[in-house]
C-alpha cells in the first residue's frame, strides 16, 4: 500500500494480508491447475456473488481451456459479521448441470455452511463432477466438515476484506485483501 493510507478506505484497515500482486500470482498457479486438471471436459466455472465476481474475472483468464460461467447469488450473512446459519438461493443458475464438471469458484471457504448447502443442492442436480476453488480458506472457523480443491490462500481468524470481500457492502473494491480494524465492525 502507498502512503495515501490515511484516505479512504484504507484508513479502516488494520493489515494487508495478501497484496494485489500476490492475488495474482496465485489466480495464474489455481488457473493453470485447472487447466491441466479438466483438459477435454465439460467445464462450468459458478461464482457464488457477490463476494466471488473479483476472483472469478482474474482466475477465468488464467485458465486456458474453453469453459463456460454461470452464476449465483446465495445469502447466509445479511450485513452482519457472523453466518446466520440460514442460506437463501437469491439467483438460481441459468444452466442446466447434467453431465457437466463444476467447479464451484468462491471468495473464502469460512464455517462451511453455506457451500455444505450448495454443494448438495448442485450435487442433486447429476453434474459430471463437482469441486470447490476458493481463494481464502478459514479452517479455524469451519462448522462442517468440507474443503475446498483448490485453494488460494489460508487466512486467520480476521475479518477480511478486499478483492470482491466485503463488510456491509463495502471494501470489496480494494485491490487487496486486507484484514478491517475491529472498530468497524464493532460499532
Amino acid at each position: 500500500m502507498d502512503n495515501t493510507m490515511d484516505q479512504g478506505m484504507n484508513k479502516d484497515i488494520l493489515k494487508v494480508l495478501l497484496t494485489e500482486e500476490q492475488l495474482h500470482q496465485k489466480c495464474a498457479e489455481i488457473g493453470a491447475a485447472i487447466s491441466r486438471d479438466y483438459a477435454g471436459r465439460d467445464l462450468l466455472l459458478v461464482s457464488v456473488l457477490k463476494g466471488a465476481v473479483v476472483f472469478m474475472a482474474d482466475l477465468m483468464r488464467e485458465i486456458t481451456i474453453p469453459c463456460a460461467i454461470d452464476f449465483m447469488v446465495v445469502s447466509s450473512y445479511g450485513s452482519g459479521v457472523k453466518t446466520s446459519g440460514v442460506v437463501k438461493i437469491v439467483k438460481d443458475l441459468d444452466t442446466n448441470l447434467a453431465g457437466k464438471d463444476i467447479l464451484i469458484v468462491e471468495d473464502i471457504l469460512d464455517s462451511g455452511m453455506t457451500l455444505s448447502y450448495l454443494t448438495e443442492l448442485l450435487r442433486d442436480r447429476g453434474p459430471a463432477s463437482l469441486r470447490i476453488a476458493a481463494l481464502l480458506d478459514k479452517p479455524s472457523r469451519r462448522k462442517v466438515p468440507l474443503r475446498a480443491d483448490y485453494v488460494g490462500y489460508e487466512v486467520p481468524d480476521e475479518f477480511v476484506v478486499g478483492y470482491g470481500l466485503d463488510y456491509d457492502e463495502k471494501y470489496r473494491n480494494l485491490p487487496y485483501v486486507g484484514i478491517l480494524k475491529p472498530e468497524v465492525y464493532t460499532k
